[in-house]
């Protein structure tokens, strides 16, 4: 069965860091591109970073760049995101999905992500 399970959320102040986890099972992650999004209360859902299946490469949205960092540990099967320096706007629940559709360009395209899991809450307080 093709799951995954995220882990990390909490509440921390702005400035402060938090680290997110996507734990795969049932699939092997270097077949399929993993993103990270998040939907705040009243906005729609907004890609926050991805890694792509074709080559391993990550891509960031705008609002995240050079502040959250995503990574793959393919020995745990577990894809993750720092998120350093924190601002209240990233508040959100975020969300881990898995897509074996899309190659190199996998940020955003929501559509095309097959597999979801329950969503994270994270609360930065200013």
């Amino acid at each position: 069965q093709v799951q995954v399970v995220e882990h990390g959320g909490g509440s921390v102040q702005a400035g402060g860091s938090l680290r997110l986890s996507c734990a795969a099972s049932g699939f092997t992650l270097d077949d399929y591109a993993i993103q990270w999004f998040r939907q705040a209360p009243g906005k729609e859902r907004e890609g926050v970073s991805c890694i792509s299946r074709s080559d391993g490469s990550t891509h960031y949205a705008e609002s995240v760049k050079g502040r959250f960092t995503i990574s793959r540990d393919n020995a745990k099967n577990t894809v993750y995101l720092q998120m350093n320096t924190l601002k209240p706007e990233d508040t959100a629940v975020y969300y881990c999905a898995a897509s074996n559709a899309l190659g190199y360009y996998c940020l955003g395209y929501g559509n095309h992500y097959n597999y979801w899991g329950q969503g994270t809450q994270v609360t930065v307080s200013s």
